[in-house]
């Protein structure tokens, strides 16, 4: 077949035209400057010509230089780690490489975060006061107030977006759980995670905890299970570790000029409590003289070292927690084994700080990067009066019973425990002070720092005792990398910084404190410090251990102590100064005005059960579609606790299909749905090993629709039904379900059970084998 060959001769003709192929302009015609090429908003520096020889290449920056000489950021940050628990602090834990980082650099004796993990992380990178940027509180705590409501704002974008936006390469890793939970999932927005806040790179995981073992993670935004691949081998600090060390190695490979930031947060100190069996084995008998003598050797060793004054006092024990040897020999048993347990993790961990470092050397970055190393809050007193082989008792208002525990001693700290230790250990973690995470007096709210530079620091092993806060951090960091805080950020003017850098401090330890005030609020417990004074208050007394306690805030007693002469806050001074403890508490009130920490609102558990409802509203019915509808947050799924509701699927089955069609939470408690063994099953994972379960009869092979129905009796007690092609096939009783939360950090998952599985029929992730489009959730009440 003879083909036209005018196709191709009008394209050829066009071309010709397009590239100027007219004769009524000369080719030799000069354009006009309006015709010039555009190079967008870059101002070309070279010279064109029409040919190569008679022109001067000239590029643009790839991406804004660094200042000459900038020091690379470690920034590392531990988790429920107190005051007194690394060894250079005076605890009783091995440390060595954590106390190599304090020989070599300095330790801070007067340093303060915000008694709470969210509020501290968004501080620590924002360098403003919590409530400043909406997290006065934990962010699955939030409320739609100002200083509470977890959304940080446009205009107090983090240190690391500065940097980021200056030549730095940012990587962050382990734990960030200042995000909305609900804006946990593929489809975000992720303005609050990691890499909305200026990290080029994130590998961790996004809750405010993780179980060692079977961490549930995200590279970048992806979701992944590395442990998955790992086997029985798998720990998160490890992990991390490795991350690190390749992230470090791979970027000095490829841009050895260009400074870095490492956030390195691992899960440890945080409950769960779990390290490898080499370690626990260590610790054997490590921790038999209890939480008293404890204290003592902690404080002995305290003022050996001269991290606290000579003349320290210890601050009494807590009344609700028992003298040690008023316990019986079991408790003895069973506590000594939860500190055993602690220290392991933290030694492990240590171990995995010190790779990090070597890491550093070897590449020969050491000299110039600052590592900064501290912890969010207090050593955490949440464990209660018996600890918990599961820490979800304590997040549902409940306490687990001794015996509970006991049945746990041989596998504590192991991948079949999520466990706390007593609130004693907690106690002598924070020696010498008064109380607990949570709170706001020293207890809750003093912690290790260390910071080393060898190239920028002269002192070695030297202790400084000027009074700073976690919002330092950051202004601190710009400062010694030659950057200020700008005006604008993506557009948008910024707040100023309410932290003060410590650089001044650095080689002159005798320089005064320059910070004028620092307030404090954390659940309704408040302080306020000024010039050494500090008057505090424990809300309603209560206990970190207590999450339902509701009492009013008139009723509180407010305490003064001058800690320019009594470090440890021993001494209560109020009814020897009540002028002064007036003035403070007035001073109190200004900062409260000034910071957005009104209003106070301490039901903490009301707090925490709201969340789902301020997200869905008054939405009854969700839909979750197979196979996209996983690894999504717990307070971004069905908000079913304490109401009627039913969970429907359908399926063709064959007779050979299995697996888990929907599962939410994991072995600490949740809810699952699945086909095992040719039947349909429901299973409710409550606490200390009651599981409700529905169960169908045997099915043929056929269409079937499956709904479970739970109707709520009151106080979260009910009773569930299932029901298959409409026939009611099976019920239980439900006299106790959760009332807050299933787990921290476990997953919503359609067609897998992804972290750990809710059911102990069956193991690992149980992926349905068959075909699956839908599962839908309708609410019966509101």
């Amino acid at each position: 077949m003879k083909r036209s060959v005018w196709p191709l001769a009008a394209a050829l003709g066009l071309l010709l035209a397009g590239c100027g192929a007219d004769n009524s302009a000369p080719v030799s015609a000069k354009p006009t400057k309006d015709a010039m090429p555009s190079h967008g908003t870059v101002e070309f520096k070279g010279k064109i010509a029409r040919e190569y020889e008679n022109s001067e290449e000239w590029w643009p920056d790839a991406y804004k230089s660094a200042p000459e000489g900038a020091p690379n950021v470690v920034l590392i940050l531990l988790d429920d780690t107190g005051f007194a628990q690394l060894g250079s602090f005076g605890g009783l834990t091995e440390t060595p490489n954590l106390d190599a980082l304090a020989e070599n650099g300095l330790r801070y004796n007067n340093f303060h975060t915000t008694a709470l993990c969210s509020p501290s992380r968004a501080s620590i990178m924002a360098g403003r006061n919590p409530h400043s940027i909406g997290l006065g509180s934990h962010s699955l705590t939030a409320m739609g107030f100002p200083g509470y409501n977890a959304i940080i704002p446009e205009n107090a974008k983090s240190v690391a977006k500065i940097l980021q936006q200056n030549g730095f390469v940012n990587y962050a890793l382990g734990k960030w759980d200042h995000t909305p939970l609900n804006e946990v999932s593929q489809t975000g927005p992720f303005t609050r995670w990691p890499s909305g806040e200026g990290f080029d790179h994130f590998y961790g995981f996004m809750a405010a905890d993780a179980d060692q073992y079977r961490t549930v993670m995200f590279e970048d935004h992806a979701p992944i299970e590395p442990w998955k691949h790992a086997g029985d081998d798998y720990h998160n600090s490890e992990d991390l570790a490795d991350k690190a060390i390749k992230y470090i190695t791979g970027h000095v490979s490829t841009a050895p000029k260009r400074p870095f930031m490492v956030f390195l947060a691992p899960g440890g100190m945080h409950s769960p409590h779990q390290a490898p069996e080499a370690y626990l084995k260590k610790y054997r008998g490590k921790f038999d003289m209890g939480w008293d003598k404890a204290r003592e050797m902690i404080l002995q060793k305290q003022k050996a070292l001269g991290i606290v004054p000579a003349n320290t006092q210890m601050t009494e024990r807590p009344a609700d927690i028992p003298a040690w040897d008023t316990l019986n020999a079991d408790e003895k048993k069973l506590y000594a084994r939860q500190m055993e347990v602690f220290a392991a993790m933290l030694d492990h961990l240590d171990e995995q700080i010190g790779r990090v470092v070597a890491t550093l050397k070897r590449v020969g970055k050491y000299d110039n990067t600052v590592i900064m190393v501290t912890s969010d809050n207090g050593a955490s007193g949440e464990g209660g009066l018996a600890g918990t082989f599961n820490e979800t008792y304590v997040l549902n208002g409940l306490q687990t019973a001794f015996d509970a525990n006991m049945r746990k001693y041989d596998k504590w700290g192991d991948r079949d425990t999520y466990p706390h230790y007593h609130a004693g250990w907690a106690m002598a973690g924070n020696t010498p002070h008064r109380y607990f995470k949570q709170s706001v007096h020293r207890g809750g709210i003093a912690d290790p720092l260390i910071i080393q530079w060898p190239a920028g620091i002269k002192a070695k092993g030297e202790i400084r005792s000027q009074y700073h806060h976690i919002a330092d951090i950051a202004p601190t960091i710009l400062e010694l990398t030659g950057l200020t805080l700008p005006d604008e950020i993506d557009g948008v003017p910024q707040i100023p910084m309410d932290g003060q850098s410590m650089q001044y401090s650095f080689n002159n330890a005798s320089a005064p404190t320059v910070k004028k005030v620092q307030y404090y609020e954390m659940f309704g417990n408040r302080a306020i410090w000024a010039g050494g004074w500090k008057a505090v208050t424990l809300h309603g007394k209560r206990m970190p251990w207590i999450t339902n306690s509701v009492t009013p805030f008139e009723d509180d007693v407010w305490e003064l102590y001058n800690l320019n002469e009594d470090f440890s806050g021993a001494v209560d001074l109020a009814d020897k100064f009540p002028e002064k403890l007036e003035e403070m508490k007035a001073l109190f009130d200004q900062e409260a005005w000034k910071y957005n920490v009104y209003p106070l609102y301490d039901d903490m558990i009301m707090r925490l059960s709201r969340q789902q409802d301020r997200q869905f509203g008054d939405q009854t019915e969700f839909v979750f579609y197979y196979p996209g509808a996983v690894r999504i947050a717990e307070k971004a799924s069905p908000p079913i606790k304490g109401r009627s509701h039913i969970i429907s699927t359908q399926l063709n089955y064959t007779g050979v299909e299995e697996g888990v069609i929907v599962a939410c939470g994991g072995f600490t408690g949740g809810y699952a749905t699945f086909i095992k063994d040719g039947k349909f099953y429901y299973d409710y994972n409550f606490l200390d090993g009651v599981h409700y379960i529905l169960e169908s009869p045997a099915l043929a092979a056929g269409e079937y629709n499956f709904e479970v129905k739970f109707t709520h009796t009151g106080q979260f007690a009910g009773y569930a039904e299932l029901f298959v092609n409409g026939k009611m096939v099976d019920k239980v009783d439900m006299p106790q379900t959760h009332i807050s939360t299933f787990s921290l950090s476990e997953p919503f998952d359609v067609g897998v059970d992804n972290g750990t599985p809710v059911s102990t029929l069956y193991s690992d992730a149980f992926e349905y084998t068959g075909e699956l489009d839908k599962v839908v959730f309708r609410l019966l009440d509101k």
